[in-house]
């Protein structure tokens, strides 16, 4: 499928392209189910390790300069085991913990296989590129391990950047990297702070925020140009995106005829 005008989809990877929340909901409930059986802990004291590792992700600052992401993520383990039950640190357990999270994670982030062919489909007719914010490690095992790269012309990892999603710098990056301009881009992605801001900043043709649960945001802005409730909702938008200018320059070709020469 081509795009007259567009010549290149980014796309986002994490609640996007795989459900990384619902493998973290997977692996989470193997950590509780471990704490409760092999460590005797009880359900609700192993929850609670686990609600505060969850608020610690949320709140993550990584310097790669200072620390490796599994050293910072067996500390947020091991800190959590000790708010909860008190006592000295437990760094084997945490460790423990960690790792059996994000093996059990890293099974359950597939690319399904509607996306697998959607992706293939649009790739006749246009060059992808995947755009994902996070700490490089962790963001490449995520790649391998759903198997995404033969579906791709170039993968981008913010960590791997100066700047992350929404600095315009790592989409300009992208756009060398395809040999497009921005104004031949479409951003597709579940992050209105990140995705959509990010195409913004950066003067994309189009922005399109992918809202599962399409719930309202509290907070208008920033506005996407498109909303879908599925990723394979995406072929429908760059049909309308190409109606829409195949309209315009019609309009532009009736406008111009009419002028004197």
């Amino acid at each position: 499928m081509g795009v007259h005008g567009v010549k290149a989809v980014f796309f986002d990877l994490d609640n996007t392209l795989i459900d990384t929340a619902a493998a973290g909901r997977r692996a989470i409930e193997e950590v509780i189910n471990a704490l409760q059986s092999k460590h005797h802990y009880g359900e609700g004291e192993a929850r609670l390790i686990c609600d505060k590792v969850q608020a610690k992700l949320l709140k993550e600052c990584h310097d790669p300069a200072k620390m490796c992401i599994t050293d910072l993520r067996i500390s947020h383990w091991e800190e959590a085991i000790q708010e909860t039950m008190g006592g000295d640190a437990n760094r084997d357990l945490a460790a423990e913990c960690y790792f059996l999270w994000k093996t059990t994670r890293l099974q359950h982030l597939t690319l399904a296989e509607d996306t697998r062919d959607m992706l293939t489909e649009l790739r006749k007719g246009l060059r992808l590129l995947l755009l994902t914010n996070g700490d490089k490690q962790t963001q490449r095992e995520k790649i391998e391990a759903c198997a995404c790269q033969p579906y791709f012309d170039a993968i981008v990892v913010g960590g791997e950047q100066k700047e992350e999603k929404p600095a315009p710098s790592i989409f300009r990056f992208c756009c060398d990297l395809l040999g497009v301009q921005p104004a031949e881009c479409v951003m597709v992605g579940d992050s209105l702070d990140t995705d959509i801001q990010g195409g913004l900043n950066a003067g994309l043709k189009a922005t399109v925020w992918l809202n599962k649960a399409m719930t309202t945001p509290v907070d208008t802005s920033p506005v996407p140009h498109y909303i879908i409730s599925s990723v394979l909702d995406l072929p429908a938008v760059l049909q309308k995106l190409e109606h829409k200018i195949n309209a315009k320059l019609g309009t532009d070709h009736t406008a111009g005829s009419n002028e004197a020469h």
